[in-house]
């Protein structure tokens, strides 16, 4: 038995993992995919001190009191910076840790450093009457639409798990500093459909920071893969448990 621990990213909560949840859990392994602070059943706690390093602390605090080892950690989007920094913090703790369509940073880098476009939406935030966060992603037509999801049922059980992101979680840097966290493994799952313009995909480096090949999967689906693909997901990721 593995253990899948499910990160959701920016704007979202635990919720969209509610599809994979139990294709993983048939299989015979333990998953978990909590909400962050902020979103979801902790949608209350969401202000302008709530940053990257307060869901770094959420993942590494659950790791600990849920005494996780052998975590297979996935982070999708945004949350490539929370793992990445979960993993540093935890090391001993971690499997493997999974890119999904997510942002993947050096040490010292903030979600707008990754991701350029991300200076945009906090500008945008300053120029607003609230600029310390940022709502949600329009919907856009197909095969964009609301995050890659574009079935109009999808699209509404999505938009009614959405907070605002709060603009600290985009400038914080990340701290990888641990030598330790450079020898797990990792995987990459990119989702190929409807990659909104302005929006750019860093080059996966031919050698994996362990020394190893680098492992680079794709979904033709678009950024929400938990929701639009869950079968599809739930069988890569069970390759690795």
């Amino acid at each position: 038995m593995s253990t899948y621990l499910l990160v959701h990213g920016a704007w979202h909560s635990g919720q969209c993992w509610e599809r994979v949840v139990p294709l993983l859990a048939s299989a015979g392994h333990r998953v978990v995919a909590p909400s962050l602070t902020g979103f979801g059943d902790k949608a209350h706690l969401l202000s302008p001190e709530v940053g990257l390093d307060t869901h770094v602390d959420d993942i590494v605090g659950l790791i600990d009191e849920e005494d996780l080892t052998e975590v297979i950690l996935v982070g999708h989007s945004y949350a490539g910076l929370v793992i990445s920094s979960a993993a540093n913090r935890v090391p001993d703790r971690i499997a493997h840790l999974v890119y999904l369509d997510a942002m993947v940073p050096e040490d010292g880098e903030s979600a707008a450093d990754v991701r350029p476009v991300t200076k945009t939406l906090i500008d945008r935030a300053a120029r607003s009457g609230s600029a310390w966060r940022i709502p949600p992603m329009p919907e856009l037509p197909p095969p964009a639409g609301l995050f890659g999801v574009t079935d109009p049922a999808d699209v509404a059980w999505l938009r009614s798990m959405l907070s605002d992101q709060p603009v600290r979680c985009l400038q914080q840097p990340v701290r990888l500093d641990n030598p330790a966290a450079n020898t797990i493994p990792r995987t990459h799952i990119h989702c190929t459909v409807g990659m909104p313009e302005g929006i750019t995909r860093r080059p996966v480096p031919a050698i994996q920071p362990n020394g190893t090949a680098a492992q680079v999967w794709e979904l033709a689906t678009g950024h929400d893969c938990m929701i639009t693909m869950p079968v599809e997901l739930s069988e890569l990721l069970l390759k690795l448990g």
